[in-house]
Order: structure tokens, then sequence, then C-alpha cells
């Protein structure tokens, strides 16, 4: 396993880190997400992330058992705020009220008394972006989380933040990115690399679709992740037989190089040296093992040419959010 530096922090990520969204939040079994969390320390995955409304609660509460006889310097551990936790209204978005308390109600849920990050799961426009800020800049005050980061910020969002914040706050950017959503790299990348800011990926496998495991022609595969009311949004963007025709040429390239499916899409999204980490999920600890190979694994010129030639005219970087995106920027 090889790490990078996360943005400006002092901290060294795994090239390849483990996500809890859709499976320790309750899609499997408790036993099923200590041996994943085991088989990630196993393979040198150090960085694990979740949010507060995986399950509501439920992923951040089993890692809290699961890490809580782990020496505590020897995992970098993140979450999120934003989504609702209840069926209050007011119990979501920035306020600096929700983030005050949740932050309270994660590090109880995981047994610590900091995260390593904190992200925005969203940008919220109806909080003035100076309120967020110092929100946020509390919780690091208090020591309570060492970092800050957010997810799928727009760039005007990304702006607005770190004018008001200054460098140093923010260290890390969380979007999708993967093969068939290069969307980031027009203009997150280089905003944020020229702020100290790392990307850390979610849905490198574009949600198992780079695996090769889908068919062209073929109904979605019913118990796959695919079929799943959550990944309505994400199957409407990549789930098509124009994609998947493209991904099925992309296995012949796979196999010459003689590399998986996943290898390849996890080394595609890390042959960035703006990408710090690419989240995966895993629901069975082979599954650990075979993402965190594709750490150090390199990508020829020719090879880089071949995939883009097989994506051919599929659509990878359409202008469309990602769920529970909002754009607009709110100041006092």
């Amino acid at each position: 396993m090889r790490y990078r530096k996360l943005g400006s922090s002092d901290l060294e990520v795994s090239e390849i880190s483990l996500g809890s969204w859709l499976t320790y939040s309750g899609g499997v079994e408790a036993e099923t997400t200590r041996a994943c969390t085991e088989a990630a320390f196993d393979a040198g995955i150090n960085f694990f992330d979740t949010a507060n409304v995986y399950g509501r609660g439920a992923a951040e509460t089993a890692w809290g058992e699961i890490l809580s006889s782990r020496p505590r310097d020897s995992y970098v551990l993140a979450t999120k705020v934003y989504f609702p936790m209840s069926d209050d209204p007011a119990d979501q978005g920035l306020s600096p009220r929700h983030i005050a308390e949740q932050i309270d109600a994660s590090l109880t849920r995981l047994r610590t008394d900091h995260v390593d990050l904190y992200q925005a799961h969203r940008f919220d426009p109806e909080v003035p972006v100076e309120d967020i800020v110092e929100a946020f800049q509390k919780v690091v005050d208090q020591g309570k989380a060492r970092w800050i980061g957010f997810s799928e910020w727009t760039p005007e969002q990304i702006r607005a933040a770190i004018d008001v914040a200054g460098p140093g706050l923010f260290v890390s950017s969380q979007p999708q990115y993967s093969m068939l959503w290069q969307a980031p790299e027009a203009e997150v990348f280089g905003l944020c690399a020229a702020n100290g800011v790392s990307q850390v990926v979610w849905s490198p496998l574009a949600q198992g679709v780079l695996t090769g495991k889908y068919r062209p022609g073929r109904p979605v595969p019913e118990g796959s992740r695919f079929a799943s009311a959550e990944m309505a949004v994400s199957r409407d963007l990549v789930y098509s037989d124009a994609t998947l025709e493209a991904v099925q040429r992309l296995v012949p390239i796979a196999e010459a190089a003689g590399m998986s499916m996943p290898t390849l899409a996890l080394a595609w999204v890390l042959r960035r040296g703006e990408v710090a980490s690419a989240i995966t999920g895993a629901s069975r600890p082979e599954q650990v093992h075979a993402n965190a190979a594709a750490s150090g694994t390199e990508l020829s010129d020719d090879l880089l040419a071949a995939v883009d030639e097989a994506l051919g005219d599929v659509p990878v970087s359409e202008p469309t959010l990602a769920p529970g995106a909002r754009t607009g920027v709110t100041r006092r």
C-alpha cells in the first residue's frame, strides 16, 4: 500500500480507503463489517470514511465498536455532516447549531474524542458561508476534528469558503470521480490543488459498473447495488447500454495488461496527483484485498490512450449535480 499526503494537512492516507455507505450502515452483517475492517488493516489501508447519515448513525456505531480496540493513531478517521438525521426539517444542513450537535453525536458513536477529518457532506446555500466556516473552525479549535473537508461543492462554493477561511482549514474535497464521471477534472481539481486541498474520490468503480459485471441489453439484476432506491440517480447517470458497451470494451484492455477491471479503474483515478485516496466499498474481505492491490499500479500512456478510445462518445463530464448538491452561496 502506498500513501499520499492529504492536502496541506499532516495526514498521510492510504491510496485506497474503505467507505461505509450502503454496507456498514446495515447492508451487511456486523461480523462481515468487522471482517472487512480487519482486512483493510491487513492490506495497509489506514483511511476510513463514514458519515453520520449512513444508517442514521449505524455505520459510525459499527466502526466505533470495531475501531475502539485499535490504537487511535493507527488509522485516519473521517465522517461527515449535512443530511437529515431525523424527520425534523431543522435537523439537517450546515447551521452552526447542527454542526455543533452532530460532531458531538458522531464522536459518541465513534467512541473517540476527535475525528481526523470532518467533512461537509454537501454545501448549504441557506446558511451564510461565513457562519459555515466559523462553525467548522470552532470544531477544530475545540479539538473535536483535526482538519476539515467538503463533498460535492461547486467551484463557486469552494472559492467562497476559502476566501473566508483562508489557507489551511480545508484540506480535502470528496467528489464523485471515475472513468465514467470525469467532471471534477474541469475546474475542481485545479482550484483545490492551488489551495492545498486534495481529492478523496467516491464511486471510483461507478457503483460497480466498472467491474464489468453489468451487461448491455440486460435489466438491472435483482438484489444488485443498482437495484436499490438509493442508487436511482447514479443509475440514471451511468447505467445505459452505451455505457455498458464501453465498459465491455475496457475488459480486454485490462486483461491484456494483466489486471482486473477494478484494478484498472482504481489505478486510473489514482493516476492523477490531485487524488489522495479512492474510497472503495466492500461486502467481503477478499474485495478489500483486491481493491487494495490497485495501489501503486502504474498505467502506461498507451494503455490510457486505449481507455480513452474504448470510452468513445460516452459522456463522461455532464454538469449534473450529485445527489443532494445545490448551487449558490449566501453571505451575511
